[in-house]
């Protein structure tokens, strides 16, 4: 990935426009062909088929710099190179001939749809259904928190073919979101983050042809937690992102501020207030950069390391984007800083591909069991 080409795409398609996509809350599809242009679209795949074949440790860096701008559209982007990858590495070659180039250019955006309104953190226990009938599978059901789900074309719906049998039974399907049956909900109406497009998608009969079968049972739930994995990795260098630039901006701020004839960055509290965010900082750029390693180098423990790399970025951006609102004052409310929505960003990275406590149970299951 050219260092230059993703500053330049941050300056001139992000920063200029993120406040814009906050208050519209939409993202012009515009934006996703230039992101394509530049690159972001392809950074999992194969050199060969068009992209960077990125690692997850040479990713962390690339996510961190998009989520300094913004965190909601930075995250748009982890569901969208992942199912590319999928399709790179997975499908058949008149599928990747079909959906590939689309997905390099931006001109079609993925989504991953696993979570469910009744389910829960148990992904296990879906109940969108995928029944077969001679050549044909019939989808149903209902899926929820999708990211991208108010512009995605083309939907990776994992459904349980084999009801009761839990994990075992899931497959994944490709679904074009315009065929007969699939429904899309409104946006939801969130604290902030809108440009991650969350909302959901219903299913009623959507017939399927054998060859939008991506991952048959006992294949797709391993490759969704593997998906999983690495976008917990990812929450926790946007959450990086974020407080390396409420760090920034507070240092500025601090600079350039007087009260009671005093430089604001001279008053010890606020020089040490910032201390420990910038060491929650190089902390969670640690444990973001351990977990990264223990993926890419397909460690048995990965998992835990995930857990906990999420679970610190996430505490330690919004309690970090807290005290730089302080050193703000009242004007940390105003929307021509970015601190507001960055720490949206951050409450919301909480609940991103595992909540908080999901985090505490994996991690606590690997000291007890």
């Amino acid at each position: 990935m050219d260092e230059a080409t993703l500053a330049q795409f941050i300056e001139s398609e992000i920063e200029p426009n993120v406040v814009q996509w906050e208050r519209d809350r939409h993202v012009p599809m515009e934006i996703f062909r230039k992101a394509g242009q530049a690159g972001l679209c392809g950074l999992m795949l194969p050199i060969e088929d068009g992209g960077y074949n990125l690692s997850l440790q040479e990713l962390v860096p690339v996510f961190e710099k998009l989520a300094y701008s913004d965190m909601g559209f930075a995250f748009a982007l982890v569901p969208h190179n992942n199912l590319a990858n999928a399709i790179a590495r997975q499908a058949t070659p008149k599928v990747k001939s079909r959906y590939l180039p689309q997905l390099l250019s931006g001109d079609i955006i993925g989504a991953f749809l696993l979570t469910e309104p009744e389910v829960g953190s148990d992904a296990s226990r879906i109940t969108t259904s995928a029944e077969r009938m001679g050549n044909r599978w019939y989808l149903n059901g209902e899926k929820s928190w999708v990211t991208n789900s108010n512009r995605a074309d083309l939907l990776r719906v994992y459904a349980q073919t084999e009801p009761g049998s839990g994990a075992k039974g899931i497959a994944a399907f490709l679904v074009d979101a315009a065929q007969p049956g699939v429904t899309r909900t409104q946006p939801y109406d969130m604290l902030g983050g809108h440009a991650t497009g969350a909302g959901g998608f219903g299913f009623t009969q959507v017939e399927l042809q054998q060859e939008q079968l991506l991952s048959p049972a006992g294949v797709a739930y391993p490759a969704a937690m593997n998906a999983i994995g690495l976008a917990r990795v990812l929450v926790a260098a946007l959450c990086a992102g974020i407080l390396q630039r409420a760090l920034d901006d507070s240092v500025m701020r601090l600079n350039e501020r007087h009260a009671f004839g005093q430089r604001l960055a001279d008053k010890q509290g606020l020089r040490w207030m910032l201390a420990d965010v910038a060491t929650d900082l190089n902390a969670a750029r640690g444990l973001t950069e351990i977990a990264a390693r223990s993926i890419d180098a397909d460690e048995s423990d990965s998992i835990v390391h995930t857990a906990h790399a999420k679970k610190f970025a996430a505490r330690a951006a919004t309690r970090g984007i807290e005290q730089c609102m302080q050193v703000f004052g009242a004007d940390g409310l105003l929307h021509r800083h970015p601190l507001a929505r960055h720490l949206a960003g951050a409450k919301m990275a909480h609940y991103l591909d595992g909540s908080t406590e999901v985090q505490n149970l994996l991690i606590s299951k690997a000291l007890f069991d």
